[in-house]
């Protein structure tokens, strides 16, 4: 099959890339893009745009409970997780398709698959119906990141979970470890923790939320642990020990007050 010609193939069809994608048409150029799971990338569908879907079920289920304080009634309140995780990657599912129907409104070419670089100028894709080859004098590289597996704390999507066994968890853990207080780590947190669940959140840095204004992380700190998140900052998990079907017990090093406490 011979190689279709483009003057730019952007490579990564996230809130980079599809936006490079559109501004490259509109100046006049023929353009490709190649994605390999989900138009509009991790953030509109593994990372913030879900999330945000979770923590409204959340804000609304803690509104519920303080419905006397504005003169309301509220009876019987409970949560169907199942329909909030649904309900959150419908709504992730909602805006892919709405990349989609950007990228067709400014004629951009859309290849769904796994993009290598063969050679200068040259792109292959390897799609479900077999490999797309791709020529164009300009390639833009937007793919993006993915998380980190820990030694020793890798994800096994029972026990451990990473960011994208959360957002399709099955079942509301009794006591939930969150390793990190960036922002994702915080939403899951506030989520799991507003739902029932006892939450701790471990942070390496000084303080949580460590890239936001140190005033902004004082008082997100102050309400969290008010709404009964444990916190630990200065602190390292160096080790889980899982038991299938009981839990893990995690190890945690550092010399915050907490650590002391738990003898870690």
């Amino acid at each position: 099959m011979a190689a279709q010609s483009f003057d730019v193939v952007v490579i990564g069809a996230g809130p980079g890339g599809y936006v490079a994608a559109i501004r490259a048409s509109q100046l006049g150029l023929k353009v490709a893009i190649v994605e390999r799971e989900h138009l509009g990338g991790i953030c509109l569908n593994w990372g913030c745009i879900p999330t945000k879907a979770m923590l409204r079920s959340a804000e609304v289920y803690h509104l519920m409970h303080r419905a006397k304080e504005f003169g309301l009634g509220a009876t019987g309140i409970s949560y169907d997780l199942p329909a909030v995780v649904a309900r959150s990657r419908a709504v992730a599912k909602q805006l892919s398709g709405g990349i989609g129907h950007l990228m067709k409104k400014n004629k951009v070419t859309v290849f769904m698959g796994a993009a290598t670089l063969p050679a200068k100028g040259r792109v292959s894709v390897k799609t479900d119906k077999g490999v797309e080859e791709l020529t164009a004098p300009h390639i833009i590289l937007a793919t993006g990141a993915r998380a980190r597996e820990l030694p020793g704390l890798e994800a096994d999507g029972d026990l451990v979970w990473s960011y994208k066994h959360a957002l399709v968890a099955s079942r509301m853990p009794k006591k939930l470890l969150v390793i990190g207080s960036g922002a994702i780590g915080i939403e899951f947190a506030s989520f799991f923790n507003t739902l029932g669940a006892d939450t701790t959140v471990v942070e390496v840095m000084d303080r949580i939320l460590p890239v936001e204004d140190a005033e902004i992380s004082a008082f997100a700190k102050k309400q969290f642990v008010k709404q009964g998140m444990k916190i630990m900052e200065k602190a390292t998990v160096k080790k889980l020990d899982r038991v299938k079907g009981k839990g893990v017990t995690a190890h945690i090093r550092g010399d915050c007050w907490q650590c002391r406490r738990a003898g870690a």
